[in-house]
């Protein structure tokens, strides 16, 4: 029996068994075709942002970084940068704040950062939906229940993006990401699909409340003092 639950943007979920058919059978192809024709489709923006990219912040275009993925495995994950290579005296990076320039926060604000990690589905490394990938250093620090964020394939966008993105907190965004691999559906993913465009279109939840890029993740407060 099915029954329904709803996130805290209201966002119906059928609360399905886990491993249906859907996740095993068809989600993959599905991104597979998707992802495919929308790289067919949107290679001529692909190629006009590349262009702008290359003349307002140099080489190279795409910014790559390893990332975890499904069971934990590490791939490349592929995105047009937005920041530039400004150094202070000493060599070191000058902070994120001070590198994003307003055309890199336009690409995060509309997601055409991201359109190369079509690239990542094709291959099989990502989903359209699903938890975003994060950085391969966070991997020793999630908890028991986090790290089943990484039994599926992670995501394009995903549930934890159309309900705050950015201005959630750690907590809130992993337990999300968990809720979502609790309930993969055809349903659910096209909703998530449906709301992620229009959040880019209103560039809805692009910065935390306390910075222009997302904070580090630390671990959870309970596991930092030991108890």
């Amino acid at each position: 029996m099915q029954t329904e639950i709803k996130t805290n943007i209201g966002l119906p979920l059928k609360k399905l068994a886990r491993g249906g058919i859907y996740k095993r059978y068809i989600k993959r192809p599905m991104d597979f075709i998707l992802s495919l024709s929308a790289l067919i489709v949107l290679s001529p923006v692909l190629l006009i942002v590349g262009m702008l990219v290359r003349v307002k912040l140099g080489s190279p275009v795409i910014f790559k970084q390893k990332r975890s993925g499904l069971n934990e495995t590490i791939f490349t994950l592929y995105k047009f940068r937005t920041m530039t290579d400004e150094r202070d005296e000493n060599g070191g990076l000058l902070p994120d704040e001070v590198r994003l320039t307003e055309f890199g926060k336009f690409l995060r604000a509309t997601s055409l950062d991201e359109l190369p990690e079509l690239w990542n589905i094709v291959r099989g490394d990502m989903a359209i939906v699903g938890p975003r990938p994060l950085l391969i250093h966070y991997l020793p620090l999630y908890n028991d229940n986090q790290k089943r964020r990484h039994d599926v394939r992670p995501g394009l966008s995903g549930l934890a993006q159309v309900s705050g993105r950015n201005a959630l907190n750690w907590e809130d965004r992993l337990n999300l990401d968990v809720e979502y691999v609790d309930n993969i559906s055809f349903i659910n993913d096209w909703k998530i699909i449906f709301l992620t465009i229009k959040k880019a279109l209103i560039r809805e939840g692009i910065n935390s409340a306390t910075a222009s890029t997302m904070e580090p993740f630390k671990g959870t407060a309970k596991e930092r003092v030991g108890l």
